[in-house]
């Protein structure tokens, strides 16, 4: 993931793309700082995870700054959360979290929503940055209730 990363700065640099290159620097600066607190190369799941979070925050950032009417701000965050996406895997649709929830449910013969922890952990591992946590936590209610 680190290496594709690079290679994709190299190519913005040569393009002179001063905003996409702020951007993967920024992803990259996320990735080499977790590496160095973990002491260890980081593996591909570990880098969609930082990935993910970076995104998950993003969007945040930008729900915020429309809410205090902060265009210009949003604008930005809105950009780096293109570049982003760019390097995530391709999201899955609501038809497929629940296909998935519902064979996740019949695996571990879930019953009720007691048993949400488990499903959620044994799904969002399965689907590892494919859909929004919030989005799958409804479906499992959903599901459970």
């Amino acid at each position: 993931m680190l290496s594709l990363l690079q290679n994709k700065l190299i190519e913005a640099m040569k393009n002179k793309d001063k905003p996409t290159i702020m951007g993967i620097r920024n992803i990259i600066g996320k990735i080499k700082a977790k590496k160095i607190d973990k002491g260890a190369d980081l593996t591909d799941e570990e880098c969609l995870q930082i990935l993910n979070s970076s995104a998950k925050q993003l969007k945040e950032s930008i729900f915020q700054y429309e809410k205090a009417e902060r265009k210009d701000l949003a604008d930005i965050e809105k950009f780096e959360l293109s570049i982003l996406e760019k390097f995530l895997p391709e999201q899955l649709s609501k038809e497929k979290v629940q296909l998935i929830v519902k064979e996740t449910i019949e695996k571990t013969n879930a019953e009720s929503i007691q048993d949400m922890g488990r499903v959620m952990g044994m799904v969002m591992k399965e689907i590892m940055g494919a859909a929004d946590g919030k989005i799958v936590k409804e479906i499992v209610q959903e599901e459970l209730s």
